[in-house]
């Protein structure tokens, strides 16, 4: 297992330098990035995208399932809580209520490295205009499902699994036997069977972003993910126009998609 992600500062400064270097250049373009804007986070964990954001002026909430990842989040950002320009709500995202929970709209609704963690994404996606100001906008950030490592085996407690790419796409009886063969930690096991079960691909994105009344704005695809950068060393590398123009293909070698994306008539 890399060891980033036990090290939670050192992983929130790779979402940080990530939203600040890519994420926010790739929504300017579409929705300028200004201090009035009400941006919110969903699965923020330790809020680090959101810092980028809070640099910019803009007032930030974070929605975080993990209790002591809020609490770290707050740690860590505790000038700007203090100063009521950042908050957290600690509930499951489907356990939101607009009105109690979020008091008013916002203006961008960010999902870095989320949607592939969240049941029911057919449901999901289009529930998120509710919280959309008029002429709002969503970006997801996601490692299509096919890719070398969709599956999220970097964060196996294995070694030998950590860096075996592809091995995800076993069907699902045969990938918990392989895990269990290798030793899993239970709770990692979970996880990993979660995301086997949420698994998303570019198309299914695609398709979910078009059954859900909202129209693509933006897409960026990635041969090298913008966060290999500080994880690696390595990249950023766009993906290459011949790949992305092959539906099936790009998902085995893209390991980063960037969305922008917006209801309809607010690209009209």
């Amino acid at each position: 297992m890399f060891d980033f992600h036990l090290d939670k500062e050192r992983y929130f400064e790779f979402q940080y330098l990530t939203a600040r270097d890519h994420i926010i250049p790739f929504i300017d373009r579409a929705l300028p990035i200004h201090p009035d804007l009400r941006v919110l986070e969903i699965g923020c964990a330790e809020a680090g995208v959101l810092k980028a954001f809070l640099e910019k002026g803009c007032e930030c909430v974070g929605v975080e399932l993990s209790a002591s990842r809020t609490e770290k989040a707050i740690e860590l950002q505790s000038d700007a809580v203090e100063a009521g320009r950042l908050s957290f709500i600690n509930k499951d995202v489907y356990d939101i209520d607009v009105e109690n929970d979020l008091h008013s709209g916002f203006d961008l609704i960010i999902l870095k490295d989320v949607i592939e963690h969240i049941p029911r994404q057919d449901e999901f996606v289009p529930r998120l205009v509710d919280f959309l100001n008029p002429g709002g906008m969503i970006f997801f950030g996601f490692p299509p499902w096919r890719m070398p490592f969709g599956g999220h085996q970097q964060m196996s407690r294995s070694k030998v699994l950590s860096v075996l790419p592809y091995f995800h796409l076993l069907p699902r009886r045969m990938y918990s036997l392989f895990l269990d063969a290798f030793g899993e930690d239970p709770v990692r096991r979970d996880e990993l069977l979660e995301i086997h079960d949420t698994r998303i691909s570019i198309q299914r994105f695609e398709r979910i972003v078009r059954d859900s009344g909202l129209i693509v704005a933006k897409r960026h695809l990635w041969l090298l993910n913008p966060i290999y950068k500080y994880k690696f060393g390595k990249g950023p590398v766009a993906q290459l126009p011949v790949i992305r123009s092959i539906p099936v293909a790009r998902d085995f070698v893209t390991t980063a998609a960037y969305y922008l994306v917006a209801p309809e008539a607010r690209t009209q």
